[in-house]
């Protein structure tokens, strides 16, 4: 059986998507055709569909090269550099010399200053797989923790420890705190794959609606870099949270992060700025 290499005026011929067979006689199935004249170049167009590939789940074995992208989309080898040159600068690939280009398994994870944030929907914005191990999912008592939610310190509290993974890679160490009296009905969840807010929301109707938090560095001592699977040259971010919901706290969580996998981003306007408030903390 013969193979067709498609050249570059083929997209503009049949079903919006396709089965082909590669150059190195791997079939690739669903790939959307590029067309000329939509607003978007043919680059912009093969990049988005990578990236809807890899969504989902393409490439787990290799990504493919130069020339099988070449002949599996029908254009030139310029827009396939174009196309992966973004890949890569969105951090989705990485490439080096004498190396053939492969998926960053190592994607960051970024918070945005200012908003209500969550772990668990920025690993899966990464278009990475989320997953936690609980540790501990239990009713106890913390005086310091119930001082910090305006309680008094004998009541009871839901707590919530979780290592969590992206991509099965240890990525934070979790703990949580919320008042007992509101969030109980939480004993019933599997956090193994799923957000506490939206669990929160679901079983509780609780929904936070703002608060404050602290990010700063820390060197990990042994055991922490066990659990997050860091070298004693990797640092890691300590976020410290209260989280309100109509003013009221509702969360005390503390997470340690690996320093590697995870960055701050603020906004800014030319006319407002913007400014972060940076106070002086005793390092551990």
């Amino acid at each position: 059986m013969s193979v067709h290499y498609p050249s570059e005026l083929d997209h503009h011929n049949g079903d919006q998507e396709r089965v082909r067979v590669s150059r190195t006689g791997t079939k690739t199935v669903g790939i959307k055709k590029l067309q000329r004249g939509t607003g978007e170049t043919l680059w912009q167009q093969l990049q988005a569909d990578l990236q809807r590939r890899l969504r989902e789940g393409e490439f787990t074995d290799a990504f493919p090269g130069e020339l099988d992208l070449r002949d599996q989309y029908g254009v030139s080898r310029h827009t396939v550099r174009a196309a992966v040159r973004a890949l890569r600068e969105e951090g989705i690939v990485v490439a080096s010399r004498g190396r053939s280009t492969r998926i960053n398994t190592d994607a960051e994870i970024t918070q945005p200053l200012g908003a209500l944030y969550s772990l668990f929907a920025s690993v899966e914005a990464a278009n990475l797989r989320q997953r936690s191990i609980v540790r501990r999912l239990d009713i106890r008592a913390d005086a310091h923790v119930a001082i910090r939610l305006g309680l008094e310190e004998s009541a009871p509290l839901l707590y919530l420890e979780r290592l969590r993974l992206a991509d099965e890679q240890p990525l934070a160490h979790d703990c949580a705190w919320l008042p007992a009296s509101i969030a109980s009905p939480l004993l019933g969840a599997d956090f193994s794959h799923t957000g506490l807010y939206d669990e929160l929301a679901s079983r509780c109707d609780i929904r936070l609606t703002g608060g404050s938090e602290q990010i700063r560095a820390v060197v990990p001592n042994s055991v922490q870099h066990k659990l997050l699977g860091t070298t004693p040259d990797v640092a890691a971010m300590k976020v410290e949270r209260i989280g309100t919901a109509n003013g009221t706290p509702v969360e005390w969580r503390t997470s340690l992060i690996r320093g590697d996998r995870f960055s701050v981003l603020a906004d800014f306007t030319a006319r407002s700025g913007y400014s972060l408030n940076l106070s002086a903390t005793n390092m551990p």
